[in-house]
């Protein structure tokens, strides 16, 4: 059980790059020159994916932690 909460921490707080945008947003962003904007509009997309599977992950851990009982 320890192992296994480890590496689902290790999963979570591991930084990974990655670029979650459309074809047609990157090229829009990448004609303004600078890149600021484009990373801001890359790191929103990447959290709006990432709070569905935190929810469902905590709701997974309550109905588990509910039924042990």
């Amino acid at each position: 059980m320890k192992k296994s909460i480890i590496i689902i921490l290790f999963f979570l707080f591991h930084k990974l790059s990655v670029f979650s945008q459309c074809a047609m947003c990157r090229a829009v962003l990448e004609s303004e020159g600078g890149g600021g904007m484009a990373k801001g509009i890359n790191n929103g997309i990447t959290y709006l994916m990432a709070i569905p599977y935190i929810l469902v992950g905590l709701v997974g851990y309550l109905v588990y932690r509910n039924n042990k009982k």
